[in-house]
């Protein structure tokens, strides 16, 4: 629900919906998923892992554009100061955990986006550890530019403070221009907001919105269940759809690199391409990874508090102990044509 603004001439990384009082809609109509999209065979295209990780993706040191207490910094910052690196093999991608600072400053944190474009593929993103906290606001979506929201953004991890809703699941959301609304016919195991337009703008930025009510989905649940995968279907004769797979039930197909998304059964949401969304509304997507505090959503008046956290959100930032937890934790991100 609140607006978002370009930050450079190249595109706008984020757009991040409100969507906490919105009332679920069930969905029980089911839709056949042995389609061309589900069915056919994916071979991995791009690999992001390991050492070469940090080398395909840009880090994004502007102003950040949900107006949070952060300071993102470049690539060089962020790795001299143990913010960006890589542990095991892992990517870990995190928020300043030992600055000190006065109530209204801004924390060093973190932001990159894939320097490679996207129209389309089965994502498969492996994260071991999320960012969770007081005044906190992880999310990792994929997002097209220059001109937001017309090329689209998909939503994959998003959420505030403790949790992006009651049951402590996460919150996944597609952003488009005018003219694209999802498809309530079709058969998910997450709930739909009430806001079933994905259309985005400075006046209502609150998208289409699924509700995940998996504990393990997001935060504390998700990271003292070791993680998991969250994998996104995007194809164009088709739709996009959004799978979630907590840790100890992760397919073996993905764990053999071979996935098969006709057998993973009904996924947690889905925008059906046709004639209340066209494809075309998804264009040119970066991967995108972000760490934000306060700001428009985590920091919104009744949202902070109403997450059970204590005193205010510019406070929570102050204090470092906050920021222990607050850092990505990736195995891997695979990209499959």
């Amino acid at each position: 629900m609140f607006s978002k603004t370009q930050t450079t001439s190249f595109f706008l990384l984020c757009a991040l919906p409100l969507l906490s009082a919105a009332l679920p809609i069930n969905v029980n109509v089911n839709t056949t998923l042995n389609d061309r999209a589900a069915a056919k065979t994916w071979a991995v295209a791009d690999k992001y892992e390991g050492s070469n990780f940090f080398a395909s993706f840009d880090f994004f040191s502007a102003s950040d554009p949900t107006h949070g207490l952060v300071k993102y910094l470049k690539e060089a910052d962020a790795k001299s100061k143990g913010l960006a690196k890589i542990e095991n093999n892992i990517a870990v991608l995190g928020v300043d955990s030992k600055t000190k600072l006065s109530s209204g400053q801004n924390r060093d944190s973190t932001r990159v986006s894939s320097k490679k474009k996207y129209n389309g593929g089965l994502f498969i993103y492996d994260v071991k550890r999320m960012p969770v906290g007081c005044s906190t606001w992880p999310a990792l979506w994929t997002v097209g530019g220059p001109s937001w929201p017309r090329q689209g953004e998909i939503d994959l991890f998003e959420g505030v403070n403790q949790s992006p809703n009651a049951k402590g699941g996460n919150q996944i959301t597609m952003h488009t221009g005018s003219g694209c609304s999802i498809d309530k016919t079709a058969k998910i195991s997450g709930k739909l907001s009430n806001h079933p337009s994905c259309e985005s703008s400075g006046a209502d930025n609150s998208g289409c919105a699924t509700m995940d009510s998996d504990p393990m989905s997001f935060g504390n649940g998700f990271n003292k269940n070791g993680g998991g995968v969250i994998a996104q279907l995007w194809d164009e004769s088709d739709g996009i759809r959004v799978y979630f797979f907590a840790r100890n039930k992760i397919p073996a197909d993905i764990q053999k690199g071979a996935p098969t998304p006709a057998r993973w059964g009904t996924p947690v949401s889905y925008l059906k391409f046709g004639s209340s969304c066209a494809a075309s509304h998804f264009k040119d997507h970066v991967i995108t990874i972000n760490t934000a505090l306060c700001g428009d959503w985590a920091g919104a008046a009744g949202v902070y508090s109403a997450s059970g956290c204590p005193g205010t959100c510019a406070s929570a930032v102050a204090d470092p102990s906050n920021f222990e937890d607050a850092q990505w934790e990736i195995n891997y991100i695979h990209v499959y044509h």
